[in-house]
């Protein structure tokens, strides 16, 4: 499974929390994205035709069409960023002055998502993944905290250790069949 934070937005490179707001790729970003073709491509080879979901946001589509635009990527609102609620658009500083000590994986979002329903959101699509896609590869194109607490899913771990996690924009996780369970062996990777 390769699982890929999208390109860069606006939001992203000022630190602002981007749930559903639907922003567009800088150009920065689609050109990321772009490069991102070829490391994919080298990591999938040999492995058989992939199984590509994205989120339905543009900025994670735009990814993946940009990043592999030979192949059509199922959306699934599985893969939506949290919502941050009354945090949607907040830097982590401004968030911080509200609640200090917050971390959206210990404590949720207010008017938004709960731990508990991101790790279920995550779970069904661990599940939905394995259900499409038997003995074949999935590349999942997503958000910067959803691919970490989805990651801290597919190890096994409560969301709370995806604060373990950071990746940068239009980077790519790679989790390998390791005597039959799935390991991270590959993280932050990115096109330089």
């Amino acid at each position: 499974m390769l699982l890929i934070r999208h390109g860069e937005t606006t939001w992203a490179a000022q630190g602002r929390h981007t749930g559903r707001t639907d922003i567009e790729l800088t150009e920065a970003g689609r050109d990321q994205s772009r490069r991102l073709g070829a490391i994919i491509e080298r990591l999938l080879d040999g492995r058989g035709q992939p199984v590509v979901f994205t989120s339905p946001l543009a900025r994670a589509r735009d990814t993946a069409a940009l990043a592999m635009p030979r192949v059509e990527a199922t959306e699934t609102d599985l893969l939506f960023e949290v919502d941050y609620g009354q945090y949607e658009g907040l830097t982590g500083e401004e968030i911080g002055e509200r609640h200090p000590g917050w971390s959206v994986f210990a404590d949720g979002c207010p008017g938004g998502e709960s731990v508990a329903a991101v790790a279920a959101r995550c779970d069904s699509f661990i599940a939905k993944a394995e259900r499409m896609a038997p003995g074949r590869p999935v590349v999942a194109f997503s958000h910067g905290h959803l691919s970490r607490a989805l990651t801290a899913r597919v190890l096994g771990l409560p969301v709370p250790g995806a604060g373990a996690f950071y990746n940068d924009t239009a980077t790519i996780a790679v989790f390998d069949h390791r005597k039959g369970v799935l390991v991270l062996t590959g993280w932050n990777l990115s096109a330089g």
